[in-house]
């Protein structure tokens, strides 16, 4: 039972003996105010300030992440998994975050949204082929998961005033972060099933200890880290914006984390993806922007989305039982008829 207390928990607060909606309500309020934050920090910071440093952020990140995991209590004796597991791991998590916050210095904030909206299909996709995994979802989810990424994309493009700006290094940026998010959900996945005793703690302090010297190749080769460090010196308050932004995104993470562990991938891909939809539809409502028929049709196919990702899976365990006790029938007659000619061999007399 102390697995299952560590395994679904949050921020200590034990999930285990709830029902699962009650879970995926805790853990999806928790990502949601976390990103929600992030989102007006960097829109803050890259926009406003016009600081577009994301490696250097993404270090800066870091360090937040693992200050805040030494006030959680974690140490490495509470590891359950060598280090070895996390190095794949921290790779994608540390590129695509790099990647993404980096893509907002040549792509404006729909364009981007654009190509992230798309990620919860080649998560799925990816699941197929990731060892441990090898998912296979029923067709409704792939139907659900299109109709999310299409309504969302269609809300995106709605406003013509924030149409989407297109930069070919933005666009390789934004699709290199892509792949590796569909590695990222899966190899998170992966760990959890192969080791349940893995802890959210422990995934995030091994592929942020592991991932941060990632950072400083990209820093060093781009120059990044000094010009990074020059104007945050200038303007020291940045860092302040950044812890912030760091801290509410440390709640996102460790609610993230517990989706995949509880959820799996694919339903935690398209939390995120619901989650872009509730931040426009926000952004609409505080700032009265008018609504226009087209915003409602990217609304109406991702409430369908969601919808049919909420449907009942068929139940083929039931048949496959029938088949089962078929089988156990079968063989118990078998044994009978068996049993029955042994016992007229032993009833004839011996010649």
């Amino acid at each position: 039972m102390k697995t299952e207390e560590q395994a679904r928990s949050l921020f200590g607060f034990s999930l285990s003996n709830r029902p699962r909606w009650h879970q995926f309500l805790i853990c999806s309020s928790g990502f949601f105010f976390g990103y929600l934050v992030n989102g007006v920090c960097e829109e803050y910071v890259y926009n406003r300030l016009q600081f577009s440093y994301g490696w250097y952020f993404t270090f800066v990140q870091g360090w937040v992440y693992l200050g805040l995991i030494y006030l959680q209590g974690f140490t490495t004796k509470q590891m359950v998994n060598p280090w070895k597991t996390y190095v794949k791991l921290s790779a994608v998590l540390m590129g695509s975050n790099g990647l993404t916050k980096s893509s907002l210095a040549f792509l404006n904030y729909p364009a981007q949204l654009m190509f992230k909206s798309t990620k919860v299909l080649p998560v799925m996709i990816m699941g197929a082929f990731i060892p441990g995994l090898r998912r296979k979802y029923p067709p409704h989810e792939y139907v659900s998961a299109v109709l999310l990424v299409v309504g969302l994309i269609l809300f995106t493009l709605a406003d013509a005033h924030t149409s989407p700006n297109f930069s070919l290094i933005g666009v390789l940026m934004v699709s290199g972060a892509l792949v590796m998010d569909a590695f990222l959900g899966n190899l998170q996945e992966a760990i959890f099933t192969m080791n349940p005793e893995t802890t959210q703690m422990e995934m995030l302090f091994c592929s942020t200890v592991v991932g941060m010297p990632f950072l400083i190749p990209p820093m060093l080769l781009t120059g990044e880290l000094f010009k990074a460090w020059n104007s945050c010196s200038q303007h020291p308050y940045v860092y302040g914006v950044l812890v912030f932004e760091a801290m509410a995104t440390f709640v996102g993470q460790v609610s993230v984390l517990s989706l995949v562990a509880i959820f799996g991938a694919a339903t935690t891909a398209m939390v995120t993806t619901a989650r872009k939809a509730v931040t426009l539809l926000l952004s609409y409502l505080i700032f009265t922007k008018p609504l226009t028929e087209q915003h409602g049709t990217g609304l109406l196919l991702i409430s369908m989305g969601i919808a049919l990702k909420l449907l009942p899976e068929n139940k083929p365990p039931r048949r496959a039982s029938a088949s089962s006790s078929m089988t156990k029938i079968q063989k118990q007659s078998e044994e009978n008829i068996t049993r029955f000619e042994n016992e007229d061999e032993e009833k004839r007399p011996l010649v």
